[in-house]
């Protein structure tokens, strides 16, 4: 088993910055795409971006210009560096990774417990 753990919500006024930091734990062969969703309330989750594991970017067209994903493979970590937050940007931000286990045996989509990001005045 493997485990997702967020970190780096909270609250901030528009046009700040935050940085989301996740890490990968557990009984880990490997790590393939490791990613950031989000959720706002009454909404669906919707992809912020993702990275692969050669350190290939992907984002959500809207968000490419102020949001930038990393990834350290030795730490088994992405961060997610966010500028110039608006109040729509308010959201759960989940990590997900797509994980090769070695017990049981296989790769799994594990995703962390969300960590709230709130924009505003």
């Amino acid at each position: 088993q493997a485990q997702l753990v967020e970190s780096g919500g909270g609250l901030v006024q528009p046009g700040g910055s935050l940085r989301l930091s996740c890490t990968a734990s557990g009984n880990i062969h490997a790590i393939d795409t490791m990613g950031w969703y989000r959720q706002a309330p009454g909404k669906q989750r919707e992809l912020v971006a993702t990275i692969s594991n050669n350190g290939r970017p992907n984002y959500a067209d809207s968000l490419k210009d102020r949001f930038t994903i990393s990834r350290d493979n030795t730490k088994s970590t992405i961060d997610l560096q966010m500028n110039n937050l608006k109040p729509e940007d308010t959201a759960i931000y989940y990590c997900k990774a797509e994980i090769w286990t070695l017990a049981p045996w296989g790769v799994s989509d594990y995703w962390g417990q969300g960590t709230q990001v709130t924009v505003s005045s």
